[in-house]
């Protein structure tokens, strides 16, 4: 009875919070309820940490290479579609860079910028084949909590995000992703091409500052609203967790760069060309 009356109380719960969402996202893909988006990310999870590795346990590594160029070289020119989607809807045609509130009116601007936002949360599926990429073969070293988690956090929170907030600047930090992800897709494509191409990857060791860059400039940028007086951004739990996001990433990917290049544990075989022979 007790259990039943707690999921009773749950549901009503869920039911009187769904009703703030965007109505504007009514019958898009994957935008019923947050479940979906919960089970693609519990699979992902379950696959590329257990049932994966336990598969390819006694089988050799797949050659994936052109497959892996395709999807890379995919990335680098879905990322700068929604670059200058992101700009066109808002961040080069009239937000401030401070306290810019969401747009929740159907004006082909606001409505150009929703489809944005959906399209990189969908787009943070297609990344989950990187993980996928390495357990097929056998990389399993470079699937780390970092990048598990990663890879999970970011579809799951940008559900919320789009449902009830698509827009403004809370969206910030996804232009900065869309533009570090030109980088980084662009080098991962290269270096899909082979070892021929190698000589090209010497800025390797850039991405990771690269990387520290964005969430510096992400923790900056949403940490304005804890400064600004009266500014009447719509949902302000998002912004502590955007704040929250790029305080732990930053943390994480420094903790990153010390191991990998200050102690040289990452790459002891070939660190002095930037290159790395798992790619």
């Amino acid at each position: 009875m007790a259990f039943s009356n707690l999921t009773s109380k749950a549901v009503l719960l869920y039911d009187e919070w769904i009703k703030d969402a965007d109505p504007r996202l009514e019958g898009w893909p994957l935008m019923s309820s947050p479940f979906p988006t919960t089970f693609i990310i519990g699979t992902y999870i379950y696959f590329v940490t257990s049932l994966g590795p336990k598969l390819m346990e006694n089988k050799k590594p797949f050659e994936l290479r052109q497959i892996m160029a395709f999807y890379n070289f995919s990335v680098v020119a879905l990322s700068l579609y929604m670059t200058y989607e992101f700009l066109m809807s808002g961040w080069a045609t009239g937000y401030s860079f401070r306290c810019d509130i969401v747009d929740y009116s159907r004006s082909p601007t606001a409505l150009r910028m929703v489809r944005t936002c959906w399209l990189y949360y969908f787009s943070k599926f297609i990344e989950l084949l990187d993980t996928i990429f390495f357990v097929l073969r056998k990389k399993n070293n470079q699937v780390t909590f970092l990048h598990v988690f990663h890879h999970s956090i970011m579809p799951w929170t940008w559900w919320f995000g789009v449902k009830f907030a698509a827009g403004g600047l809370g969206t910030f930090h996804a232009l900065l992703n869309c533009i570090v992800h030109v980088v980084m897709y662009t080098y991962y494509g290269i270096c899909s091409l082979g070892p021929a191409y190698h000589k090209y990857l010497w800025w390797k060791k850039y991405m990771t500052s690269i990387q520290l860059v964005q969430f510096m400039m992400i923790t900056a940028h949403i940490g304005q609203i804890y400064i600004m007086d009266d500014c009447p951004y719509q949902y302000p739990i998002f912004m502590f967790i955007i704040w929250l996001y790029g305080s732990m990433f930053l943390v994480l990917f420094l903790h990153f760069w010390y191991h990998a290049y200050t102690k040289g544990q990452r790459l002891p075989k070939m660190a002095r060309n930037g290159i790395s022979k798992d790619q």
